[in-house]
């Protein structure tokens, strides 16, 4: 059996708020090898979405981390904010402890072209995927007192893959998170701490109509979507002891699209 490494750490995961989403399948991963969770959500993100969610199923998530016999807790916090990094890992380190493995799923995701931006849409998408992440990072390694397991992992997008035009503001703002990554694996390798970005491609979280589904299906090599578990798998194992010397990368995990 491969042992994580991961037994007693603590680790913050971003964007946790439904069950069929990647940051739920992600946090059931890490806990079911021994790390204890901190999640964070923000519901009126989910209410502007077609897919919404239950207004429990954050805390549900949570209760059922617990069962797995670690620790677990969780807020709901817009990371539009820019205190909240501070007032955030304050929180963790009282609660749960110092935190070893950051993993910034969270973002903010509203189609439009270049015929339909506006400053405020591309100040919201600023302040949640690059703003707020490049800040979590921050704190996250400003507190890191150079143990070993230091982990950052973000959440991107195939936005270098291919155009998406009718997803401009997310496509640049990703983009960023894509730069930071490479940039911040040489500034914090001295601290122990690894940096990558994973892209799990056409994900099935509930967001596709049956039109997009078989378009994406149609075309992949495997013939099917990808799961939530399977982009937990590539994040579990950058988050462990195994995943120790690789850092700066930007994972593809799609499945061959």
């Amino acid at each position: 059996m491969v042992d994580y490494g991961l037994s007693g750490k603590v680790a913050l995961l971003t964007g946790v708020s439904r069950h069929m989403g990647i940051g739920a399948a992600i946090t059931h991963s890490l806990a079911a090898s021994g790390a204890n969770i901190f999640t964070t959500y923000y519901r009126p993100y989910d209410k502007l979405m077609p897919w919404s969610s239950n207004f429990h199923e954050a805390e549900e998530i949570i209760e059922s981390l617990k069962l797995q016999r670690v620790k677990a807790a969780g807020v709901e916090v817009n990371l539009a904010e820019s205190e909240m990094p501070k007032k955030l890992f304050d929180h963790i380190e009282g609660s749960l402890g110092q935190v070893d493995i950051l993993i910034n799923n969270a973002a903010h995701d509203q189609q439009a072209d270049i015929y339909s931006l506006s400053s405020e849409l591309l100040d919201t998408h600023y302040t949640v995927n690059i703003r707020g992440t490049t800040l979590l990072c921050g704190e996250f390694a400003n507190r890191h007192d150079g143990r070993p397991g230091g982990r950052i992992i973000n959440l991107t997008s195939g936005q270098s893959l291919a155009p998406m035009p009718k997803n401009l503001p997310y496509a640049i703002s990703k983009g960023a998170i894509e730069a930071l990554t490479l940039s911040l694996s040489a500034s914090l390798a001295s601290k122990n701490i690894t940096v990558n970005a994973v892209d799990p491609g056409a994900t099935d979280t509930g967001w596709m109509s049956n039109e997009i589904r078989s378009k994406i299906e149609e075309k992949a090599p495997f013939g099917r979507l990808g799961t939530p578990a399977d982009a937990a798998r590539i994040i579990l194992f950058l988050a462990s002891l195994q995943g120790q010397w690789i850092t700066g990368q930007i994972i593809r995990s799609r499945g061959g699209q």
